[in-house]
């Protein structure tokens, strides 16, 4: 199947008309669902009887992680989610606070604090996000559809804030501001068996006039949202559509102005209406720069989103660019009778740009792969997401709370 054709078929997906082609009223499962809970209550015989209802408007779910790559070592850490429900349920969307913090053998760490909060009757929204760690990213440098020049780890120090606050216009319909400030220092370059040569960060930044050891992106956001999913991080059906016009300042603090667009849709549909966890599920994000320049590590792509979900199957900032452009499709469905155990399987491609000849959507990069799903909560569908994804000369473990978009 060529690539051509799987393009085509993804903008079919996403015609206007699939688009809004939705029941507004909330998909109800037909058969009984047993999560993590329910089978800690059977072994310990404190409970045995399963339910299909949603009474429930608050979890908790904690995910111990380990893992290692070459550049990081080992890293241990923990996930928490808490989700609640901050109004009546049949008309406020469920919120969700997430705190991730890791440690590694190499010196590394990182703390985000992440959330989605929602007011009674969605009246209005915030979202928002903390981090700050000391980490490393494996650069293969900028753009899509070259040979890859080799690996050029790069360690730095950082800190990435922003918020977002919408307020509902009309119905599913959302307009907001934001501010967003990340400053990135102690930038340390290695380039692999070669001490005497320069970095691409390095001559990235030389040729668009930013310090090689820091630099800072402050700006501010106006945004517009469109949203008809019946929940926000594990949704059977509706649209998500995210506009933002995104203006960093040097009044603000950035080292240069810089102007972006980025725009983000998704889609799904369920297939069962016994079972609507069988969901085909598909992402289009982009950003694309409109005017001035943005810092190395500030380029869009593999990666970042809000939870670095982008690409599954390939490193983080494995293909970026001044602009870049992401799509996705996955099918989602039930493996176990009582739902405790579900899958997926998922295919992407990206393509970027750089600043010589390669333009977007002229390359494409694909990726692909499977994955497991563990229900936590069966009334806030809080689960654990274990994929495998597999890229051009790249494969890996992908771990998460709830699905990736």
């Amino acid at each position: 199947m060529s690539r051509y054709f799987l393009v085509a078929l993804f903008l079919f997906l996403s015609t206007p008309y699939a688009l809004f082609a939705q029941e507004k009223m909330p998909l109800k499962d037909t058969v009984a669902q047993q999560d993590v809970n329910d089978i800690f209550r059977i072994l310990f015989k404190k409970n045995t009887k399963t339910d299909t209802t949603s009474k429930k408007t608050s979890s908790l779910a904690i995910l111990p992680s380990i893992g290692y790559t070459p550049s990081t070592g080992f890293m241990f850490g923990a996930d928490v989610a808490v989700t609640k429900v901050f109004g009546n349920p049949k008309t406020t969307t469920i919120s969700i606070f997430d705190a991730f913090g890791a440690v590694s053998t190499n010196q590394l760490a990182l703390i985000q604090l992440k959330h989605n909060v929602y007011s009674e009757a969605n009246k209005w929204y915030l979202e928002g996000s903390w981090e700050f760690g000391k980490t490393v990213v494996l650069d293969h440098g900028i753009g899509t559809g070259k040979d890859d020049p080799g690996i050029s780890p790069i360690k730095y120090t950082y800190a990435k804030l922003y918020e977002n606050i919408y307020h509902k216009i009309f119905d599913n319909f959302y307009a907001g501001a934001g501010f967003a400030f990340n400053y990135y220092t102690n930038i340390d370059d290695e380039r692999e068996n070669s001490a005497k040569s320069k970095t691409r960060n390095h001559f990235y930044s030389v040729k668009n006039g930013f310090p090689t050891y820091g630099y800072t992106a402050s700006g501010l956001s106006v945004n517009l949202q469109y949203d008809t999913r019946d929940q926000p991080f594990r949704a059977y059906k509706g649209v998500y559509v995210n506009l933002s016009f995104r203006s960093n300042r040097q009044w603000l603090g950035s080292d240069q102005n810089g102007t972006q667009l980025k725009t983000e849709l998704r889609k799904y549909w369920s297939l069962s209406k016994k079972n609507p966890e069988h969901v085909l599920a598909f992402w289009l994000w982009g950003s694309y720069l409109l005017k001035g320049n943005i810092p190395y590590l500030e380029l869009p792509g593999t990666g970042s989103d809000n939870y670095q979900r982008l690409g599954r199957g390939y490193t983080i900032a494995r293909f970026k660019g001044p602009s870049y452009f992401y799509n996705e499709l996955e099918y989602r469905f039930p493996i176990t009778a009582n739902k405790l155990i579900s899958g997926v399987t998922f295919f992407n491609m990206q393509t970027a740009n750089n600043q010589f000849r390669t333009r977007l959507f002229e390359y494409w990069e694909p990726g692909g792969g499977a994955g497991l799903r563990i229900l936590f909560n069966k009334h806030t569908r809080t689960n654990l997401c274990l994929d495998y994804g597999i890229g051009k000369g790249s494969n890996g473990v992908f771990v998460g709370i709830n699905e990736a978009f």
